[in-house]
C-alpha cells in the first residue's frame, strides 16, 4: 500500500510539472500586463506619447513593367494571382527590408554588425554590455539566415526572397523605404535598389507598396515631396501596387510609419480635401495607412485625415495597437468612420541581440503556435487586408524568411526545429488561403 501512494505522488508530482511547464510555454501567447517603455523599432527612446470610401478590392495590375493596367472588374480574381510558386493573395501584405549589405557587395557588413542599443536609463544601461555585432559568426540578431548575411544588392539573394515571398502566398512586399540619401541610424542609402526590387517581384507576379519610414525633418510636406517622387518615378511599373475601391478608383496605397510623430493638425493639411497643399483628387492622391500604437492615435488619424491604420507590432501585448484583445473595438471604430483596418501579425518577437534590456517583449514563436493565434485573431475581426511582420526583420526576430540552425564559439543561434527552414512560410500560405476562404463567406 505504501508503495502504491509513493507512486500514486510521483505520478501526481510529474503530472503538476508537466501542467506548470505547459502554462509557462502557453505564457507567451497571451498580452503582457503592462506596455513596454518602449516601441520595437521606433525611436530608441522613451515614447511620447470627405473621404473615398475604403472598402474595396486590391488591383490585379498583371501588367508588364512599365505599363498600367485598369482595375479588374473581377473581385476575386483581382485579390489573387497565379506566380511561379502557386497562387498569391494581394491582400495579404509583408513587411520587407533591404538595409543589408556585407564585404563582397558592399564592401562592408551593413546591419548585421548591429549595435547593442544603450538602454537611455544610464543606471540600467550600465548592467548590459555595450559594442557591435561582428559578422559573420556574429550577427545582430537572434537567428541565422539560410543565405547567410547577405547583401540586399545581391540579384541572387532577390530572386530567392521573391521566391520566398510566393511561396508564403503573401502577394505584396512593403518595402522600408528612406528618400534618396537618407538612410537609418545603422544603415546606408539604399534608395536606388528599388528598380531591381520592383523587377524582381515582378517576375514572380508580387506586387509592391511602400512603407515611408521616419527620417530627419519629416513632415506633412516631406511626405507630399515624396508621394509625387514614387508616384513619379515607380507608378507605371507592373509591380507596383494600386489598391482598387469600390467606387472604381485604383490608387497606390502607403504605410506610414511612426505617423504619430507629426501632429494630426499637419497631416490634415495633406490628406484633407481643403488641406493648404491636399493631395485628395490630385494626380498623387492615394490610399494613407497610419499607424496605431496607443488608444489615443486612432482619433489622431481620423482628425489627420488617413484612410486606415495598421498595427505594425508582433509582440502581442506590447501596445495598444498590436494588442490582439484590442482589435474588436479598434475595427469597430474604423467600420464606423469608413476606415480600413489592417491588423499586423507575427511568428514572434525577440530583438535582445541588439537591446539585450528588453527580454519583457520577447514572444516565444512555440514552434509556430504563436504566429497561427495571432493569424486567428486577425481573421476574427474579418480584415480587407492582413500585414505580415515581417519577412526579414531580423534584429527583432519576426522574420518568416529561411533560417538554419548555427552554433559558434560563442552563440547558439535559435532555429525552426523540429520543422525546417519553410515552416514560417508555409505556415503563411496555409492562412493565407484560409483568410480567402473565409473572405468568400463574408462577402455573401
Amino acid at each position: 500500500m505504501a508503495r502504491l501512494r509513493r507512486k500514486a505522488c510521483i505520478a501526481l508530482f510529474l503530472f503538476t510539472l508537466f501542467i506548470f511547464g505547459t502554462m509557462m510555454g502557453l505564457r507567451t501567447l497571451k498580452p503582457s500586463d503592462g506596455f513596454s517603455d518602449l516601441a520595437p523599432g521606433l525611436e530608441l527612446l522613451p515614447m511620447i506619447g470627405g473621404k473615398m470610401d475604403r472598402r474595396s478590392v486590391s488591383s490585379d495590375g498583371t501588367a508588364s513593367p512599365g505599363q498600367a493596367r485598369p482595375p479588374d472588374s473581377n473581385a476575386k480574381a483581382a485579390l489573387s494571382n497565379t506566380g511561379p510558386e502557386g497562387t498569391i493573395f494581394y491582400d495579404v501584405h509583408i513587411f520587407y527590408y533591404m538595409w543589408y549589405g556585407n564585404p563582397h557587395m558592399d564592401g562592408k557588413y551593413i546591419h548585421w554588425d548591429h549595435i547593442l542599443v544603450p538602454h537611455w536609463d544610464p543606471k540600467i544601461a550600465s548592467s548590459y554590455p555595450r559594442g557591435k555585432h561582428m559578422p559573420p559568426e556574429d550577427i545582430g540578431s537572434s537567428f541565422y539566415p539560410e543565405l547567410n548575411p547577405y547583401s540586399s544588392r545581391d540579384p541572387d539573394v532577390l530572386e530567392s526572397h521573391m521566391e520566398q515571398i510566393g511561396a508564403s502566398a503573401a502577394g505584396v512586399l512593403v518595402l522600408s523605404w528612406y528618400p534618396p540619401g537618407v538612410a537609418d541610424d545603422n544603415g546606408e542609402p539604399a534608395e536606388d535598389l528599388v528598380p531591381a526590387v520592383l523587377d524582381a517581384a515582378y517576375r514572380h507576379n508580387l506586387k509592391v507598396a511602400f512603407h515611408i519610414q521616419p527620417y530627419r525633418g519629416r513632415n506633412d510636406q516631406s511626405v507630399h515631396d515624396n508621394i509625387k517622387y514614387i508616384i513619379d518615378r515607380y507608378g507605371d511599373h507592373g509591380a507596383f501596387y494600386k489598391f482598387t475601391t469600390s467606387t472604381g478608383k485604383s490608387l497606390p496605397l502607403f504605410y506610414i510609419y511612426d505617423s504619430y510623430l507629426t501632429p494630426p493638425e499637419s497631416w490634415s493639411e495633406f490628406l484633407t480635401p481643403t488641406g493648404s497643399h491636399s493631395v485628395r483628387g490630385s494626380a498623387y492622391d492615394s490610399v494613407f495607412i497610419a499607424l496605431i500604437v496607443e488608444e489615443r492615435h486612432k482619433h489622431d488619424i481620423l482628425a489627420g485625415g488617413f484612410d486606415g491604420m495598421y498595427t505594425y507590432f508582433a509582440s502581442n501585448g506590447f501596445s495598444f495597437g498590436s494588442s490582439h484583445q484590442n482589435w474588436k473595438a479598434i475595427k469597430a471604430f474604423c467600420d464606423g468612420n469608413n476606415l480600413l483596418f489592417i491588423p499586423s501579425v507575427g511568428p514572434g518577437y525577440i530583438d535582445t541581440s541588439i537591446r539585450p534590456w528588453n527580454n519583457h517583449n520577447t514572444r516565444n514563436r512555440v514552434n509556430g503556435r504563436y504566429y497561427e493565434t495571432a493569424l486567428q485573431a486577425a481573421l476574427n475581426v474579418r480584415p480587407e487586408i492582413v500585414t505580415i511582420t515581417s519577412f526579414n526583420e531580423w534584429h527583432e526576430g519576426t522574420q518568416i524568411e529561411r533560417a538554419v540552425p548555427k552554433k559558434t564559439v560563442t552563440r547558439v543561434y535559435l532555429d525552426y526545429q523540429p520543422h525546417g527552414p519553410d515552416h514560417y512560410l508555409e505556415l503563411t500560405r496555409r492562412w493565407a488561403e484560409q483568410f480567402n476562404k473565409e473572405k468568400e463567406q463574408w462577402l455573401m
